[in-house]
């Protein structure tokens, strides 16, 4: 049996789901995509370009789009499309620098320290509520993050919306209508129900 394309090692966290999501987004546009995926950090061995590896999902987010979205429906080339580009490089740096962390943080002080740390559990949750105000506000007559018009899928979705799906500091997303309604056009795209399942076969 001849080698997959790709060699993806992921973890089941909303770092790992974009790329395996966004994997399965482009092989319905371009088939013959292929990837074997193993649970480890976030990192992608592209066999068909001597083994380069790139690491950090977002990072590799932009190199999938480079090399294998050739009719560019995820993202845009900064030397055609600066603004639209700048935009999508915006947003994805959001949930890169913003929303994950954040987040990731106020789980890990609600959840896993066992001693009541009243001022990190604040900080952090106040923040992911921010973060989520912000994206709020974006959606507000749009669908979509980044592209012309109401946008449309691109990266900078892909990027966002597991954080959003895990939601793990945040009890109901009601607060944010706008961001709930996105969450859910999310989910139902077939690429993200096939995505999900890669790293756990079992959901």
């Amino acid at each position: 049996m001849s080698q997959r394309p790709f060699l993806l090692y992921a973890a089941l966290t909303p770092n790992g789901h974009p790329i395996t999501v966004f994997l399965e987004e482009l092989k319905a546009i371009y088939p013959g995509i292929e990837c074997e995926a193993m649970v480890s950090q976030n990192e992608s061995n592209d066999r068909s370009r001597n083994n380069f590896i790139v690491f950090e999902t977002s990072a590799v987010l932009l190199y999938l789009v480079q090399h294998y979205d050739k009719d560019l429906k995820f993202g845009f080339v900064p030397a055609k499309d600066p603004v639209e580009y700048s935009v999508l490089l915006q947003w994805l740096l959001f949930s890169h620098g913003g929303l994950g962390p954040m987040q990731g943080q106020a789980v890990h002080f609600h959840r896993f320290v066992q001693e009541d740390m009243p001022y990190p559990k604040k900080r952090y949750h106040e923040e992911t509520k921010r973060l989520y105000g912000v994206l709020e506000m974006r959606l507000l007559d749009r669908d979509y993050l980044a592209g012309p018009g109401r946008g449309h899928y691109t990266i900078a979705v892909v990027k966002a919306w597991p954080w959003c799906h895990a939601a793990a500091a945040i009890a109901t997303l009601d607060e944010w209508p706008n961001v709930k309604a996105w969450l859910k056009s999310c989910l139902d795209r077939p690429g993200t129900e096939l995505g999900t399942k890669v790293l756990n076969p079992s959901t």
